[in-house]
């Protein structure tokens, strides 16, 4: 791909506009800094950047780039910029972790872009002398400004700080994406920084310094990576409006166009049918960096009223209306537009009144020269019900115009019903007048003020057993005629509403109403709590001389319960008095029931738990057992020691190694040593505990047989 060469030069040049005047003056200037560089005189010292306005200088001023090409930057201007900031990426220190490190600039230029397409950022900087060292930074300016994105550091997304001289930039294989300035000669250097990753619809700034203060030519060339920064935007006329004399065209574009690229004597535009001839044209703001979205043309003559075309072609500069881009207008494009000789208007419409107005807006199809509002409002009288007194008249003024009239009141409009306003001439004596100069004729506007509305709401719950149904209602007072409801997050748009909700649930519920003036919002919070739910806590295993104690847990709403101890008793309590389960020298299992009920709306819940109680919980231990899995005596530990807190249990082989452990009196051996069966043998155990009763520690040890 051939690449295309911008000369910066040529762009500055374009975007001052040079006088004939200025050329003399520049050569000059060139004749004396020749003359002081011939004489050996000293170049005069450094301006501050921040005081000159050459285009490219400053963040603010950035160049344009709208495409991969060549940049060729000849003598940047001779100045000493302020320190800007790399981030966390460098150390001052190199005994200490980097920091937010600020580096003097010299002679910087600016250039902002945008991506198109994400992917990565390739370029080389190139300067004209081998033994110039120029530093570069690059920015992510999508959410802040380019004067404020060099004072932070967030914004940094590459950079290239080393002291090597020669050409600098980015390539893949490149170190991390900022290189900084040595310490002690311990960062690595590198004149290329890793490739940056751009993101679509994002805006960057890249800029370029001198690391002294040298002027020195240099080329940027933009070739390399994946990320697209040509700007896919054809210029086109967006829209034409003739101006009330009938003499002068206002032209907009759908986005920024060379200054330099338009005529002066307007000879781009025609008008069909054939009409006045264009007698010039102008900007009518032009930004040497920004340059220009709108501009006037001025005609021969006045138009006659009727429908026309203005049609762009090439002027006598060769081109149409070019762009950043160099691409231009197409040639022939067309935008309509029409001129009707002036008339006297009328007020169009009052904007809907806020609830409880203090003001009313009046809008006119035209807009309105702001110098005819009296500013007491006596151009305008209100009546109705109620008395209603103007205290002040104004617009929102751009260029001495406004699109509408604020009308203040000495006090809020209370009372719902119709009022008139009528225009009428001021204390001066004079009416209103439009951007055109036509006088805006005595007139009576009706507006309606709305009564102010309350948001309150009523409901009502069925309670169910497991779910409630809750009827929401709105009186609609005050000619309510909206209504937004939000139940947790379902949106309903009714005026009434009725909605099933768990009968255990917490619910969020907002209404907005409004008649189209005034709003209101009102929101509650409502738990629903009665699902009857039987819970309760007890031991499932316990000794036979320890009373059984049961807890009740069950939620809900509940007015009655029923307590079912298997075949021993029941208990109509909400927490029955622990008492003493049958014991027969043997384990025993019952069942222990709990019945939950409202009887009020008929609900009921139950749940059922089983209670063992052990033949005896002494903590004996057996002097054998038969690990043959006949389901008999296969199992070694002390017998049922419940009581036992701190409980240790161990067991030892004949040469003293420990074969089994434990801290859990459930717990058992199956005389196997991992995994591996044992032989029949003689075995120690020690058994230690603290007596959850007395309190006692309790310490004990003897030997058991295998037998198999």
């Amino acid at each position: 791909m051939k690449a295309t060469v911008y000369d910066i030069t040529t762009y500055l040049k374009n975007q001052l506009r040079f006088s004939d005047k200025g050329k003399y003056v520049l050569v000059v200037i060139i004749f004396l800094v020749a003359s002081n560089t011939i004489f050996g005189q000293r170049p005069p010292p450094p301006e501050i950047c921040d005081t000159v306005k050459t285009p490219g200088t400053l963040p603010n001023t950035a160049i344009p780039i709208c495409d991969k090409g060549v940049y060729y930057t000849p003598h940047p201007l001779r100045c000493v910029g302020g320190p800007v900031r790399v981030g966390n990426h460098c150390r001052l220190n190199p005994l200490f972790p980097p920091e937010d490190i600020p580096y003097e600039i010299f002679s910087p230029v600016y250039y902002k872009f945008k991506c198109y397409k994400s992917g990565t950022f390739g370029f080389t900087i190139r300067p004209v002398s081998p033994y110039v060292n120029l530093d570069w930074q690059l920015y992510d300016i999508t959410t802040t400004t380019p004067l404020l994105a060099i004072r932070s550091s967030q914004n940094v997304i590459a950079g290239n700080w080393s002291p090597l001289a020669g050409i600098t930039g980015t390539e893949t294989l490149g170190l991390p994406y900022v290189v900084c300035k040595p310490q002690m000669n311990i960062e690595p250097q590198s004149p290329y920084s890793g490739m940056p990753d751009l993101i679509e619809g994002h805006e960057y700034m890249l800029l370029i310094a001198n690391s002294r203060l040298n002027t020195e030519d240099y080329t940027l060339t933009i070739d390399g990576g994946t990320a697209d920064i040509k700007d896919p935007i054809v210029p086109h006329l967006e829209k034409a409006t003739a101006e009330c004399s009938g003499q002068e065209i206002i032209v907009k574009l759908n986005k920024e166009i060379r200054c330099s690229s338009l005529s002066l004597n307007g000879s781009e535009f025609t008008i069909s049918p054939a009409g006045p001839s264009v007698a010039s044209a102008r900007v009518l703001s032009c930004n040497a960096i920004q340059g220009f979205t709108e501009l006037a043309i001025t005609l021969s003559s006045r138009l006659n009223d009727g429908s026309y075309q203005l049609v762009i072609k090439n002027g006598t500069d060769g081109n149409t209306l070019v762009d950043f881009c160099n691409t231009p207008i197409p040639v022939n494009e067309q935008t309509p537009f029409s001129f009707v000789t002036p008339q006297p208007i009328l007020a169009d419409s009052i904007g809907t009144p806020d609830c409880v107005p203090d003001s009313i807006k009046l809008y006119f199809p035209k807009r309105i020269s702001c110098a005819s509002i009296s500013a007491n409002g006596s151009d305008f009288l209100v009546t109705g019900p109620s008395t209603v007194a103007v205290k002040s008249a104004s617009g929102k003024c751009i260029d001495g115009k406004t699109d509408y009239v604020i009308i203040k009141f000495d006090s809020p409009i209370l009372a719902k019903d119709t009022y008139t306003l009528t225009l009428k001439p001021g204390d001066d004596g004079s009416v209103l007048v439009d951007e055109c100069g036509e006088e805006s004729p005595p007139q009576n506007i009706n507006f309606l003020v709305a009564d102010t509305v309350n948001a309150n709401f009523t409901y009502n719950i069925l309670l169910g057993c497991q779910r409630d149904t809750l009827t929401f209602s709105h009186s609609g007072a005050n000619d309510v005629n909206k209504w937004l409801w939000k139940f947790n997050d379902k949106i309903i748009t009714t005026q009434n509403h009725t909605i099933i909700w768990p009968a255990k649930s917490n619910n969020e519920i907002e209404l907005i109403v409004s008649n189209s003036g005034c709003r209101d919002t009102a929101a509650v919070s409502i738990k629903l709590d009665n699902e009857v739910k039987a819970l309760f806590n007890m031991p499932s295993i316990t000794c036979p001389e320890d009373k059984l104690q049961v807890i009740n847990n069950s939620e809900g709403v509940v007015d009655a319960w029923r307590w079912n101890f298997d075949i021993v008793s029941t208990s109509n309590l909400k927490e029955p008095p622990p008492f003493l389960m049958p014991s027969h020298n043997r384990e025993a299992y019952y069942s222990v029931k709990l019945v939950a009920y409202n009887n009020t709306i008929g609900c009921s819940d139950s749940t059922k738990k089983t209670l063992t109680v052990l033949d005896n919980c002494s903590g004996s231990v057996p002097t054998g057992f038969t690990p043959n899995n006949d389901g008999l005596n296969d199992f070694f530990r002390p017998h049922n020691a419940l009581k036992g807190d701190n409980y240790e249990f161990k067991v030892f082989n004949r040469i003293g190694q420990l074969v089994f452990q434990t801290r859990n009196w459930q717990d058992k051996w199956d005389g196997r040593i991992n995994g591996i069966v044992q032989t029949t043998g003689v075995y120690v155990w020690m058994l230690s505990y603290t007596h959850r009763d007395t309190g006692k520690p309790v310490f004990q040890k003897g030997i058991v047989t295998l037998i198999r």
